[in-house]
């Protein structure tokens, strides 16, 4: 009888661990999405709503600005999509032949100036932001926004010192919800994501830009069904309606 029950116990666990070993085999591995910084939660909302009606498909995120996913894709990082908040990023893995499909558009933004909660300094535009008494910081004209933000202080002829440039526009926005800077120039769905933290204030817009988010499968997903499928949840009307909801425009 023991002899029995141990072979009984023996036969059980393997089966267990074959059956393991099969689940294991069907579930593809996460589809890693490298994502500009300013589309971290829309993104997060996506990846999981794609999850959700792809199972057992999954997907992993990094954001960061654009110009450091691009170079970490150059560097062999092993993304699978790619997403930047502006066509010049993109356009320099498509010229590498990195990139395993056209870029297509899939929405836009735009610039808004964000402040402290209540707005204590008063700020109301563009023009205010060479006032003496603030202290102003930018991201970096490296980056996407810093670039878009320089454009549009040009256009409204304003000329400022920002006391630093930050790496992404992630980082203008802590850094003034922090009260480490009275003001900063970011994506409009930037303050709108961070709720009570921080207030915001309009650019006019004949001082604004728009901001072209692109999105290209990686050419080491080439073959990777899972990976085009989310590209496609990105452009379909699902995905354009969760990025509406978290205030991007329309491409």
């Amino acid at each position: 009888m023991r002899r029995a029950a141990r072979s009984l116990a023996a036969l059980l666990a393997g089966l267990g661990l074959s059956l393991s070993a099969q689940a294991a085999a069907a579930a593809p591995k996460p589809v890693l999405v490298f994502a500009a910084a300013s589309l971290a939660e829309a993104f997060t909302a996506l990846c999981d709503a794609f999850a959700s009606a792809h199972a057992p498909a999954s997907v992993e995120h990094s954001f960061a600005g654009s110009p450091a996913l691009v170079a970490q894709i150059e560097s062999g990082a092993p993304a699978e999509v790619i997403v930047t908040a502006d066509t010049e990023s993109m356009a320099r893995l498509e010229a590498a032949g990195r990139l395993a499909s056209a870029p297509a558009l899939f929405a836009r933004n735009r610039l808004e100036i964000v402040v402290e909660r209540g707005n204590p300094k008063g700020v109301t535009g563009l023009a205010d932001l060479a006032r003496s008494d603030l202290i102003v910081i930018l991201a970096a004209e490296s980056v996407p926004v810093g670039r878009y933000a320089r454009e549009a202080l040009n256009s409204a002829g304003v000329t400022l010192a920002p006391r630093s440039f930050e790496p992404n526009v992630k980082a203008v926005l802590n850094r003034v919800a922090l009260g480490e800077a009275d003001a900063g120039i970011v994506y409009a769905t930037d303050v709108r994501a961070a709720g009570e933290r921080v207030a915001g204030v309009a650019i006019a817009d004949g001082q604004n830009v728009s901001a072209s988010y692109p999105i290209a499968l990686v050419k080491q997903a080439e073959l990777r069904p899972e990976a085009r499928a989310f590209v496609a949840f990105v452009l379909s009307d699902a995905g354009r309606a969760i990025l509406a909801r978290f205030g991007f425009l329309p491409s």
